[in-house]
Formats: structure tokens, sequence, C-alpha cells
């Protein structure tokens, strides 16, 4: 990925995400700052992120014999959604299924909400086709549904779900300036670069990879690929170029995914006493 550390911040929500939503969202301070100095993340910054994330609504504090921090219950569905971004759009969307349409006006008196969903529109997957009209493959459209209405944005748009594409140019080569393919293709191939090496040399090693060692790698590589999925649409494959390297960044993650959750999760076990479910 890029020369730039990840955040503390982020690195949190993974550990979050990953290994505590099903076991109640809970961890003591203490052991996240155990596990965070794993990953090269002094306790200052530790404790300045979970603030922050505080202060979002991310963490709610809660004390169970020890002082610590567990998900907000009301940011729940937002990591169900990503989920389903994450794991879920490691395929292409089939073109049979069609497309959501999103078409939004919003008052100038009230622009800071078209900001906000131009920026949430383009997290889903969206297109921008044209002012206020936003395209994006039918599979997000539950998605957009439940953000718009979590957002308190319904009233702004009006969301479609059409069937086909009918006329009148050519449709690979409309959604190429829909969506900024160089820019993808450039955060795939920094991903791929940056983590094909790994997955090499775990591969070499075979079953026997250290559980502690797993953690290292697992978060990290968890947190760069959730940025990617959101860049990344999952266009249909008859639409996308020859030389689409979404491919190959999918190939590195699957396998690194397989081979690196499940000690991970063992780790996190191993250090919270089995807050990880």
């Amino acid at each position: 990925m890029s020369d730039s550390p990840l955040r503390p911040s982020s690195l949190i929500n993974t550990v979050y995400g990953a290994f505590l939503r099903g076991g109640g969202g809970w961890i003591s301070i203490a052991d996240l700052i155990t596990l965070m100095a794993e990953l090269d993340v002094e306790s200052q910054a530790v404790r300045s992120a979970i603030s922050r994330l505080k202060k979002k609504g991310v963490l709610e504090p809660e004390r169970r014999g020890a002082t610590g921090y567990r998900l907000s219950p009301a940011v729940h569905p937002v990591f169900d959604a990503g989920d389903r971004r994450i794991f879920a759009s490691l395929e292409p969307a089939d073109l049979a299924d069609g497309w959501a349409l999103a078409v939004f006006s919003v008052p100038e008196s009230e622009r800071s909400h078209r900001y906000q969903l131009r920026t949430r529109l383009t997290w889903l997957g969206f297109g921008n086709i044209a002012s206020g009209v936003w395209l994006a493959p039918g599979r997000v459209l539950e998605d957009a549904r439940a953000m718009l209405l979590r957002l308190g944005l319904s009233e702004y748009v009006h969301l479609f779900a059409a069937a086909d594409y009918a006329a009148f140019s050519d449709l690979p080569g409309a959604v190429s300036s829909w969506w900024d393919f160089p820019a993808i293709q450039e955060q795939y191939a920094d991903f791929t670069d940056a983590y094909a090496p790994v997955a090499g040399r775990l591969a070499r090693q075979g079953c026997h990879i250290d559980r502690a060692e797993a953690f290292r790698h697992y978060v990290p590589m968890l947190t760069a690929w959730r940025r990617l999925p959101y860049l990344d649409p999952g266009l249909p494959a008859e639409l996308l170029p020859a030389d689409w390297n979404a491919v190959a960044a999918r190939q590195v993650f699957q396998r690194l995914h397989e081979v690196l959750a499940g000690p991970s999760r063992d780790h996190v076990r191993s250090v919270t006493g089995g807050a990880a479910p």
C-alpha cells in the first residue's frame, strides 16, 4: 500500500470488527493496549484513538471488572454492511442483477447534506453519471436504503432498481468515465505488491504459523484491504478492462484470510481470556 502508516483508529476498528463483535464487542483497555503493541502502536496512541472513536459514537465505555470499551449497538449494522462489502464483493457483480439508481436533490441551504450524500454513495460503490444522478450494481441497493435511513438522508433521494442499460453508447466505455479505473487499479497494485510476498512466504511455512505472527500480519492486511472494496464498485466482469488487476489482489487477500484469520482469532482469545468468539 502507500507509504503512510495505517491509523491506530483504523487498526482498532479492525480488531473490534474481526474478533470482538460476535462476543459482545467488549475488550479491556489493558488487553487492547497489549494487542496494539504487537502492531507497533504505543499506548498513548491507543488511548487517543479510543477517545476519537468514543466521540464518533463507535465505542462506549463499560466496566466489566476492568475498564474497557464496547462497540456501540448503533454501529453493529455498519460493521455488518462492511462485512458484506469486504467479503461478498470478492466476486464481481452479475450483469443480470441490474443496477441501483440514486437520484437526489438537496437545497443549497442544506449543501452539507449534499456533500454527505456524495461521500456515502461513493463509499457504497456508486459512480456519478450526472449532477445528482448516481449508479451502482444492483446488489448494493439494500445497503444504500439502510444507509440513507440510518443517516436521515432518505428525504433527499429517490432510489430505483433498474434492470438494463437500454441505449445509446458503449456501456463499458461509459462506466470507465463514471468511475476512476486508474485510481482503483493503482490501489489494487499497491496491495498486491505489499502482500503477495507475505502470502508466498507463509505458503512456504506450511501449516505451522505462530498465532502472534498471524495476528501481526492479518490485522494490517485486513485494514488495508477494507478500503479497497469501497473504492471498487464491483462492476460486472463484462464491463471491466481486460487487464483489471483486482483479480490478482483478491486472490492474495483470500489466501491470507484463509491462512491467518483462524490463528489470529486464537491469539486474541489467548490475550483476552476468551473474549473473541
